[in-house]
Parts: C-alpha cells; sequence; structure tokens
C-alpha cells in the first residue's frame, strides 16, 4: 500500500481498537496502573490541566517553546488546546477595525506537538475545536460549514463523513481530541455564541445528526466531546462577555437540552464540555456556573446520566468566569466540582497553585483526583499514544487536506443552500451574460474579518458569469449620504444582488444589520419591484437575519461565511446547481421549521 493509504489504515484501525466502550487490552491496562502508581500527587495535579498552544512556527530555542516545554516536562500537565495564530491589536479608540485572529499551519502544529510530546515523561492528549474541521483553526485543510448547514442538508451520511475526515486529518498532525460537536439546541433567535454552531432547534434531530458526527469521528481515532453541558441553546447572552442564566425547570431541560446529550452519550461520546452557564432548577447556589457546580456535574452529568468519559471544563479565561473569580479558585472550584481537565486557564501556573491548594486543604482527596487522572491515562491508551505519540510531517500532506476532502465539504454546501423566498421567481438569476449586475456586500460591522475578508470569492464567482459587475461595499459605517448614493446607483443596473454578512462572533455580542442598511434593502426591494428588475439576498452567517428582512423578494440562506459557501451561492444563482435545504430552525412566523422552496438547476 501507498504511504498516505497505510497511514489512514493504521488510523482506522487505532480508531476502532480505541473505542471498544472504553475497554483496553491488557497492556493498555498495565500501562495505565504503572503509570498512575509511579506519578506523585503534584504530577497527578498536572494532568488535569490543558494549556494552549498557536499552531505557529516555533522555534525549539525561543521562549515560547521554553514556556510550553516546561508546562510538559516540569508541571506534567495532561494535555494541550492548539489555536490557530494570533496578532496583537491595538488598544485604540477610534479604529477598531484590527482583527487578531488567524489561521495557524499544519505542519508547524505537527511539528511543535511532536517536541512537546518528546519533552513530555507522560504522553500528551492534544485537542483543538475543530468544530468546521481543521480549517476551523488551520489554514490548507478541509473546512466544511457551520453545523446549522448539515442540519439544513438534513443527511446523517454527510455528518458521518465530516467527522471522519476531520479525524483522519486530525489525528495527522497529531491531535487527538476534537470539541465538537455542539450539541446545543440553539432555539433562541438571540443567541449570540451559538447560532449556526448548533445542528438546529429540534432536539431529536440535532441528536441524529451529532450521532452521526461522533461516529465519524470515533471510526477515524478521534475522540468525540459534546458541548456545552447541560445545553447552551436558549442563552442571550455571550459567556466570552457574561455569564448567561437559564431560569427553565427540570422538566424543561430534559424534554429538549438534554435530549441531544443522551444521544451523542449513547452514540460513544468520549468527553463532555460543560458551559459557563447558571441553572437555577439545577443548581440555586447564586454565581455558580456549571463550572463550578457539583450538583450538575456529580449529580446530574455522573450520577444520573451515567457518564464515565472525560469531563472538561470550557475555557477558563471566558470573562463568565474569570471575571468571578482568581485562576487558583476557578482551577480549584473546577475540579472540586467534578471536572477532569481545566481547560485555557488565565494563568496555568497559577491554577496547578490552586488545585494543590485545595488537595492541601482536604477539599480534594488524592483519591478523587486518581479517578480524574485514570480517566484522563484510559483515553491516552485508547488512543495508542502509551505506544507511539509522534506522527509524521512526510506524511501529513498525503493525508491533510485532500481533493476527496474537500469534495465532502463542497456537498455539504451546496446541499444546504435553503431558498426561503423567490416571489419574482429570479433563483436562478434570470439575467444575461451582459447584464448590469450591482452587488452590494453588505456588513453587519467593518471590524474582525481577519480570517476571510467578505465578499472575496462571491465577487470573483458573479464576475466569472456576470462580467459586468459593479461591487460596493456597505456597514454600520457607511454614511447615510453614500446610502441614499447607492440607491440612486441601484436604478441604473439590469439586476441587484445583495450579500448579507451578520455573525455572531465571540466576545462581540452582536448579531444584528444596522437599521438603515435594513431600510436600504427594503427600498431596494420596492424599486426593484417597480421596474422589474430582479434582486436577490443572500444571507451569509446567521440565518435569523431573515426575520428583519422578510419583505425581500428573495432570500438565499447559507448558514456561513468564506470561500466555500460563497463558491455554493454564486453557483445557484447561476442556476448550475439545485437548492434544495430546510430550515432547521424557525426564522420568525413566515419561515417555519423545515420551510424551503426547491429549484432545479437551469437548463443549460
Amino acid at each position: 500500500m501507498a504511504a498516505p493509504a497505510c497511514l489512514l489504515a493504521a488510523l482506522l484501525l487505532t480508531g476502532l481498537a480505541a473505542q471498544d466502550n472504553g475497554g483496553l487490552d491488557a497492556a493498555a491496562r498495565r500501562w495505565v496502573d504503572d503509570t498512575l502508581q509511579r506519578l506523585t500527587l503534584d504530577e497527578k495535579i498536572g494532568q488535569l490541566l490543558v494549556p494552549s498552544f498557536r499552531a505557529v512556527y516555533t522555534s525549539s530555542d525561543s521562549e515560547t517553546y521554553d514556556e510550553l516545554a516546561a508546562l510538559a516536562g516540569d508541571h506534567r500537565v495532561g494535555g494541550l488546546i492548539m489555536f490557530g495564530s494570533r496578532t496583537p491589536q491595538p488598544r485604540v479608540l477610534l479604529n477598531r477595525g484590527y482583527s487578531r485572529s488567524g489561521l495557524g499551519d499544519p505542519l508547524d502544529a505537527a511539528s511543535l506537538i511532536n517536541r512537546l510530546q518528546a519533552a513530555a515523561p507522560v504522553p500528551l492528549l492534544v485537542a483543538a475545536d475543530f468544530e468546521t474541521g481543521a480549517g476551523f483553526r488551520l489554514k490548507g485543510t478541509t473546512t466544511f460549514p457551520p453545523a446549522m448547514a448539515f442540519g439544513a442538508a438534513g443527511d446523517p451520511r454527510l455528518a458521518y463523513e465530516a467527522g471522519r475526515i476531520t479525524a483522519a486529518e486530525g489525528r495527522a498532525m497529531g491531535v487527538h481530541v476534537n470539541f465538537a460537536p455542539v450539541v446545543d439546541v440553539n432555539n433562541n433567535p438571540r443567541n449570540p455564541v451559538i447560532n449556526i454552531r448548533s445542528f438546529g432547534e429540534d432536539p431529536e434531530r440535532v441528536g441524529v445528526l451529532a450521532s452521526a458526527y461522533i461516529e465519524g469521528l470515533r471510526a477515524g481515532g478521534m475522540l468525540a466531546t459534546v458541548k456545552h453541558f447541560p445545553g447552551h441553546g436558549d442563552t442571550d447572552v455571550d459567556s466570552h462577555l457574561g455569564l448567561p442564566i437559564i431560569h427553565h425547570p427540570r422538566e424543561r431541560l430534559d424534554r429538549i437540552e438534554l435530549v441531544p446529550f443522551r444521544a451523542g452519550f449513547a452514540a460513544g461520546a468520549d468527553a463532555v464540555m460543560t458551559a459557563h452557564i447558571e441553572l437555577p432548577a439545577l443548581d440555586p447556589t447564586p454565581a455558580t456556573p456549571a463550572t463550578f457546580s457539583g450538583p450538575i456535574v456529580r449529580r446530574l452529568l455522573r450520577e444520573e446520566l451515567a457518564f464515565d468519559g472525560l469531563v472538561f471544563t470550557d475555557s477558563m479565561r471566558m470573562r463568565a468566569v474569570s471575571e468571578l473569580v482568581t485562576p487558583d479558585v476557578a482551577a480549584a472550584r473546577a475540579v472540586i466540582a467534578g471536572h477532569d481537565m481545566v481547560l485555557h486557564s488565565p494563568d496555568d501556573v497559577a491554577a496547578l497553585d490552586g488545585i494543590r491548594a485545595a488537595a492541601a486543604a482536604g477539599d480534594l482527596t488524592e483519591e478523587r483526583i486518581d479517578r480524574s487522572v485514570r480517566r484522563i491515562l484510559s483515553a491516552k491508551a485508547r488512543l495508542g499514544l502509551h505506544r507511539e505519540r509522534a506522527v509524521s510531517l512526510a506524511a501529513l500532506p498525503d493525508v491533510v487536506g485532500t481533493r476527496a476532502h474537500a469534495e465532502v465539504a463542497r456537498e455539504v454546501s451546496e446541499r444546504a443552500l435553503t431558498l426561503l423566498k423567490d416571489d419574482r421567481s429570479t433563483v436562478p438569476l434570470p439575467a444575461p451574460r451582459d447584464a448590469s449586475v450591482l452587488y452590494l456586500s453588505v456588513l453587519d460591522y467593518p471590524a474582525g474579518w481577519g480570517i476571510g475578508s467578505p465578499s472575496r470569492t462571491f465577487i470573483p464567482e458573479l464576475e466569472a458569469r456576470w462580467p459586468n459587475v459593479t461591487a460596493i461595499e456597505l456597514s454600520d459605517r457607511t454614511p447615510l449620504s453614500e446610502i441614499e448614493l447607492v440607491r440612486e446607483t441601484a436604478r441604473r443596473h439590469d439586476a441587484v444582488v445583495a450579500g448579507v454578512f451578520v455573525r455572531t462572533a465571540s466576545f462581540s455580542g452582536r448579531m444584528d444589520l444596522a437599521p438603515a442598511l435594513a431600510d436600504l434593502l427594503s427600498a431596494l426591494a420596492s424599486d426593484t419591484e417597480a421596474t422589474g428588475r430582479p434582486f436577490v439576498a443572500v444571507l451569509f452567517g446567521n440565518p435569523y437575519s431573515a426575520a428583519f428582512l422578510a419583505d425581500l423578494p428573495a432570500i438565499l440562506v447559507t448558514y456561513g461565511f468564506y470561500d466555500l459557501v460563497e463558491a455554493s451561492a454564486a453557483r445557484a444563482l447561476a442556476g448550475e446547481i439545485p437548492v434544495r435545504g430546510r430550515l432547521p430552525v424557525s426564522l420568525g412566523d413566515a419561515f417555519p421549521l423545515g420551510h424551503g422552496l426547491d429549484r432545479s438547476p437551469a437548463a443549460p
């Protein structure tokens, strides 16, 4: 067999062997027992911590590497979480347009992981947020649409394939745990942090798609994490910014929020990530999120739901917890509550000190710590890390970012496209090739587009089909005088297409279009109706935007951003592919759950 095929086969076999209901062979059990026995209490506490690193080139002779190697070697941390790149952002008052976030590099990531694994006395459990595939964090890898697109496509096979491909690419880079799938039921249209990260608002359907995704991850040898327990879907506060409170009674939680978690457990989910949310029905203690709640983690998750896999906190740098208590207290309270691993502390050394202090004070017994460490070591053994922890940098390019993987992502993107309205039969766009097309790139706000500029693919794809395209970008910063000028300009074009970009981004707390821009789109709807010109709005990102744009004549929903979905939307407008997606959420009275119009490809 060729090298890539051998690697994929090995990953698949590893996945099947690793997921035998938590079972380990005799050698693996012996390794877990021996390792646990030789670890000191201080080293066991180190296993409970998961610091972060960035997937960028890192010299072995650098301060960054020294700090990471010290965490792995001296402090014996149990794992690491990988992020992409980060550019420093100036703290200026007027111009907030600078973006910090960027994508990392898969070869850089794998190289650094290999070196840190070599420095660690105990193998490291490496995790990443690959919610939309490895492309969520790394350039050149496969990027899938968000989970809500899978809900619109409605095909569990595609969810399984996405999980399998993500696992193959992740394991090839040395990543073992995917902090996905999101199984939150997004039934709050004003949820600023889950939204398109959810499969939808139907608990049973979310459970079906999440289960298929979990099975795909397991087939590829990657550990699946269901999040955010016990359900972050019905919040209107971003937990990156504040502490959300869910006031629903237990009966409601059993009927909606907990349904997909139970399905995920049945499908073999290996881990749970809890939510920084307060639920008085489960724990009435004030200002006590699930992160610090024994009744939620120990009683509900461990005892009632009988989950015995790994339990991670969410990032401890999120303000929902970081503004409640100091890093040392936060880490200690999370472990006391029942978590196995504390993720992404603002101060890793302080977090370790806090857990040590809790153990010294008798708030944590060594027996309790041993239970967590045994779970952690068992997970590492199921992954085969006790035998081999390094990955092949030479084989990585044959597995990661392949055309076959991209084809599956393309299929999901196209199958998800949902036509909400088409009052004038303008999808596909009835405009000849020589038509004058006005394209409006309508943004919620111009800041923060670090990973990809909006319309960077949509515009050239439109121009390839209609060469005479005039493109204009609008945002909440656009003066009213310019907005009026755009309305006048539109009257001189044969067709108008608006790409509407509304995000639900972490730490932003925003999810709306500026009223002046919504008014412009409504005015264009009236103007084009009077003249009989086609006008189509394509919604990128937040689908709930359709609720306040319901008077537009044609609305196509994509559920995502950037190159993949922009290219799919252009093909749909040109009539090159069918449109057949169905809404996985309800968008007000006009567009109920399951709604969607079908369109066949245009005749050649």
